[in-house]
């Protein structure tokens, strides 16, 4: 596959391009009934985020591509498959080649959706 399938793709569910911290990216959220959220994440093309914290922990697993974590100056490729888990106040920023695709889990609220 090279996109989420179409019903985690749904209009209502799409996050507001303001919210995206890497340009060129297309997501979609779930929330959980605790405030946690889930994002599906689609890179369009090859970019990077500037450093950031969040006051909750990320769950990131790449489903297709590559996104390369940084963390202190250490560069972490994740690859397809492969899972990283980034601690609550933890600065972070991140390099990802177009076509990859992302699932995030955050431990509190990280994105808006987009209002009509």
């Amino acid at each position: 596959m090279d996109e989420f399938p179409e019903f985690m793709k749904h209009p209502t569910n799409r996050i507001e391009k303001s919210n995206q911290a890497t340009p060129g990216v297309e997501g979609y959220v779930f929330e959980g009934a605790d405030g946690s959220q889930m994002a599906f994440w689609t890179c369009r093309e090859t970019a990077a985020s500037a450093a950031h914290t969040h006051d909750y922990d990320e769950y990131m697993m790449v489903v297709q591509g590559c996104y390369t974590v940084i963390v202190g100056g250490q560069r972490i490729p994740v690859s397809a498959g492969q899972e990283y888990l980034i601690p609550r106040g933890v600065a972070h920023a991140g390099e990802v080649l177009s076509g990859t695709r992302t699932i995030h889990a955050f431990g509190g609220h990280r994105a808006d959706r987009v209002r009509d």
